[in-house]
């Protein structure tokens, strides 16, 4: 049998790019940077045809007050993250279990906290744009990051992600 070398986690003859390294979730696109693209896609777009959906009173309040919670949930998440000793990438091996601060309300508090910057930067900026294109960014991420970071998380914690994963929820 063609069985994986020790050291690479690739079979004898395989390419790298035949498989991928185990002791990482595989994600290839980093999530900031989608969240970034649509973005500045939904600036571009109102550009060329600009739509307005909520008075502009209201706007720069609500936008402020979901950029500032987003800030908040995303700098206590790296702060878990940062006591815990382990890789905030999700390219990277994860050394550790994070469930504490966020990670008790949410398995995925950094991508709720990207999607509600997102959110707020669209209501400040008062763009249907960039939040008609949160719904596509929210499935990529659920459907490609989350559910790659999810099964190697079963993997690399066999014994204590199942049940982490059974008490909270993936979003909220």
């Amino acid at each position: 049998m063609n069985r994986p070398d020790p050291m690479t986690d690739r079979r004898p003859n395989d390419s790298a790019q035949a498989e991928p390294n185990l002791d990482k979730p595989g994600v290839r696109l980093p999530p900031p940077l989608v969240y970034l693209m649509a973005i500045l896609l939904g600036a571009g777009i109102d550009r060329l045809v600009p739509l307005r959906v909520l008075p502009a009173d209201l706007t720069r309040w609500l936008g402020g007050a979901l950029v500032l919670f987003a800030v908040i949930i995303g700098a206590l998440s790296v702060r878990e993250f940062r006591k815990a000793r382990t890789a905030i990438r999700p390219d990277r091996p994860a050394t550790a279990l994070v469930t504490t601060g966020p990670f008790r309300y949410s398995r995925n508090p950094m991508y709720l906290a990207f999607s509600l910057l997102q959110a707020g930067i669209g209501i400040w900026m008062n763009n249907v744009w960039i939040l008609l294109l949160l719904i596509p960014v929210i499935a990529w991420i659920n459907y490609h990051v989350s559910a790659r970071e999810e099964q190697y998380l079963r993997g690399r914690f066999s014994q204590t992600y199942p049940a982490y994963q059974g008490r909270v929820r993936r979003w909220l």
